[in-house]
């Protein structure tokens, strides 16, 4: 069939009509969110909003009518609707919580012992009425009383739970694997991930995060916690039309998701608001900060109210003191907080050296890596005892004061100190390496809890060291002003601000983990020392110019992306702007120009200029827009307009005619951006004729434009605040190119000095684990070659 034999009848409106219209409207993958484009959407519904509204439901005479009545309760129902939605995720995010909290500490016991009156029962719930340990619980039994057996059921429940974890991922959600994190920053400040918080991804990060708490690898449930809730939160805005059809809507109940996320892990829902504010979200405003409150309210309320631990806490370690602190112990706490700055830096650099690694050698790999890792763990953690049990088990244990149950295997016994200082170091370095080569596996793995379990152990260690000295020196120097009725030195404070300070330095936020230490102690005494810790930890970082392992992942992962950080030479946008474009002309295209031009690319968006002879700019118009009134793509598969062939004129700028026209007259450029189904099917009806296509009313004829000569540090600042696809550069109404935030990202990286490396770049560590890879690659060549050589010889 020839193009010019082909016509097209009118559509008619139905539920299929609309499906596909919001099909073809829906932002494509791995893309950004032009979020003034998307503020002229929300725009346009507000104002056809407006005057459906003031349409008179009244009768004649101002009688009150059915349809008045409607109209206001309508009005009602969508007041409240933002509301209700919220409160629904927060329970939907509380009662998965609670589920993967209770899963996660059956599965972490189950690699020690069984309970005799229950398989399903954990080890605290077994031996509920016991107080002392569980090797005292008549109900509880361990695997053998063989210590080498014990030791070998413990490694094979390992290797299975981060087998079927990994497995699941790699073959059912791929965006289930990792803290999610990184990728939730990215989608909250436009980026398109699609299948990133959809149903799959939320079911199965769900199912598989328990199993890789429980088996045993170092990485923890509180990043991936956050990306289940933003899960849940998109899940449940889909649902209702107000929220799943405008992106900015969409992003506020993420972002409230993200800040119950948090709540629930940490018990600290002021904490989570925090986090939404500091870390998640570039843009934040008032509305959403409240959003994020009530979500994170009620996502704990749901927590407490299913009290999944049975002991009133929302986490295991919660916990309370009932000594303050002394003046002479913020000398200690300066070494905490330095600590934790060194360690956020170590962190940062080794990870995204071994995430090089990953990326070349083990891509393929993904299962037996994280089965190797658990084993691995499980073999040098099982002979430590702070390495043996879970993270947050074991932190509960630091964190409280010895008096009133805190003497757990004589931790605070005076005679055992030095062994516990041994045991204590052993687990930190351990620890540490640990992390380094299992976060960012391939599956769910967040690194909250495992840095603040290393913190926990060196401030431990730390607080365990000062209080030896205090003892031995009662009444020497400093240690002087103690009461000696009272003890002078709580290690398990030591063992909290370590803790903090180490989930300060390797995510780089301040406010927030000061305010959930606080939430999780109660304490209003120990406020200034934690402030005081996570102000050191900030200096030493930006003393090294560490960045937040989230920014540095976005990097590493080529998320086009601007931080809030990033600046540029004093150059200007003409330097960068692409030059050689693809363009519309606004009069003398044909509906098939149209389509070729859509065809040979898949650009988002085209400028559009007056004519062939003249570049005077006149507009622009997005792909999706022009999709939508393109006889080919759209107009066939909404049961074909009228009179229109692909030999149709089409007309890109407003015309003197179209004040005449009765709809045409009451419409501005752009007004049709948003457009639900019966205004869309009006104008197509008005704008397609035999004679001329009228796309104008879908054209942006006002888009974000600047100089050549502008400085490009400005056209970043307007990339990060504004949130534009694309920028127009023109000089004196010509156009003379365009600039993306990936062409500013490209420019970026190549104008970066020779000396200035990339932290994952090649590195001393990075070398060494080459270097390991070789060198087992060919140990297992040379060996499967020896085996067929034996096999031929018989």
């Amino acid at each position: 069939m020839s193009r010019e034999g082909v016509h097209y009848r009118r559509p008619h409106a139905g539920d299929e009509y609309e499906e596909e219209l919001e099909q073809i409207r829906r932002y494509e993958d791995f893309t950004t969110i032009d979020w003034i484009q998307d503020s002229i959407i929300e725009k346009n519904r507000r104002i056809r909003d407006a005057d459906k509204a003031r349409t008179a439901y009244r009768g004649p005479r101002g009688e009150i009518t059915p349809a008045w009545v409607w109209a206001q309760c309508w009005k009602l129902l969508t007041a409240g609707e933002s509301w209700f939605v919220i409160t629904l995720v927060g329970i939907f995010i509380g009662v998965n919580a609670a589920l993967i909290s209770i899963v996660t500490e059956w599965l972490s016991d189950m690699k020690m012992g069984y309970c005799a009156e229950g398989w399903w029962l954990n080890q605290q719930f077994c031996c509920w009425e016991v107080e002392s340990t569980g090797e005292f619980c008549p109900s509880w039994h361990t695997w053998s009383s063989f210590t080498p057996a014990r030791w070998l059921v413990y490694v094979v429940f390992a290797g299975m739970f981060a087998f079927v974890a990994a497995h699941l991922v790699r073959s059912m959600a791929k965006y289930a694997a990792g803290s999610g994190i990184s990728e939730i920053k990215c989608i909250l400040a436009g980026f398109i991930m699609q299948g990133f918080l959809g149903f799959g991804t939320f079911f199965i990060k769900s199912l598989t995060l328990p199993l890789v708490i429980g088996s045993g690898l170092s990485v923890g449930k509180e990043g991936p916690s956050v990306h289940v809730a933003c899960c849940i939160g998109a899940i449940v805005a889909s649902w209702f039309r107000h929220f799943s059809r405008s992106e900015s809507k969409m992003r506020e109940i993420i972002t409230a998701a993200s800040a119950a996320g948090v709540a629930v892990a940490f018990g600290s829902p002021i904490g989570g608001v925090m986090f939404s504010i500091e870390e998640m979200s570039h843009i934040f405003s008032i509305k959403t900060m409240w959003r994020s409150f009530v979500c994170a309210l009620v996502a704990t309320f749901t927590l407490s109210v299913m009290n999944p631990f049975r002991t009133g806490k929302l986490v295991l370690f919660q916990v309370t003191y009932s000594r303050s602190w002394h003046f002479f112990e913020i000398i200690f706490f300066v070494i905490l907080g330095i600590f934790g700055g060194l360690y956020g830096a170590f962190m940062v650099k080794f990870h995204m050296q071994v995430a090089a690694f990953r990326r070349k050698h083990l891509a393929n790999h993904a299962v037996a890596e994280a089965v190797i890792l658990a084993i691995l763990t499980a073999i040098l953690g099982y002979p430590n005892r702070f390495l043996r049990i879970d993270m947050t088990e074991m932190m509960s244990i630091l964190f409280r004061e010895c008096e009133g149950g805190g003497d757990y295997d004589n931790l605070c016994q005076l005679s055992a100190q030095w062994p516990m200082v041994n045991s204590l170091l052993l687990a930190t370095f351990i620890r540490m390496g640990l992390v380094v080569i299992s976060y960012g596996s391939r599956v769910p793995a967040g690194i909250f809890v495992p840095s603040m379990a290393i913190g926990a152990t060196f401030g431990r260690m730390v607080g365990i060291i000062v209080k030896s000295i205090s003892r031995a020196y009662p009444q020497s120097g400093m240690f002087a002003v103690c009461d000696p009725d009272i003890p002078c030195i709580t290690p398990g404070t030591y063992a909290f601000l370590g803790a903090a300070a180490a989930l300060s330095g390797v995510m780089r936020m301040t406010v927030t983990v000061v305010v959930v230490m606080f939430e999780l102690t109660g304490a209003l005494t120990y406020i200034l020392p934690t402030m005081m810790v996570i102000l050191v930890t900030k200096a030493v970082g930006d003393f090294i110019g560490t960045r937040g392992i989230a920014e540095e992942t976005i990097r590493f992962n080529g998320y086009p992306i601007l931080d809030q950080d990033d600046h540029s030479s004093n150059v200007a946008v003409s330097e960068v702007m692409k030059r050689d474009l693809t363009i519309l002309y606004a009069s003398g295209m044909t509906v098939s120009d149209v389509e070729d031009v859509l065809a040979s690319t898949d650009l988002k968006g085209f400028p559009i200029v007056a004519s062939k002879s003249s570049q005077a700019l006149s507009g622009y118009i997005g792909r999706t827009e022009l999709r939508y009134n393109d006889s080919h793509h759209t107009i066939d598969k909404a049961q074909h307009l009228g009179d229109v062939t692909l030999e149709t004129p089409c007309s890109f700028s407003r015309q003197a005619s179209d004040q005449e026209d009765f709809v045409l007259s009451g419409i501005t450029s752009g007004s049709a951006l948003g457009a639900g189904e019966e205004v869309a099917v009006e104008l197509l009806e008005t704008t397609a004729t035999h004679d001329v296509l009228k796309v104008w009313p879908w054209v942006n004829q006002t888009p974000l434009t600047v100089s050549p000569r502008l400085p490009l540090e400005i056209v970043m600042q307007l990339f990060k605040r504004m949130g534009p696809r694309v920028i127009l550069v023109e000089e004196q109404g010509s156009l003379k190119g365009l600039v993306t935030v990936k062409d500013v990202l490209r420019f970026n990286l190549t104008e970066k000095s020779q000396g200035d490396q990339q932290l994952w770049d090649v590195g001393e560590f990075e070398a060494i684990l080459e270097m390991m890879w070789n060198w087992a690659v060919e140990t297992v060549n040379t060996s499967l070659e020896w085996c067929r050589n034996m096999v031929r010889r018989r």
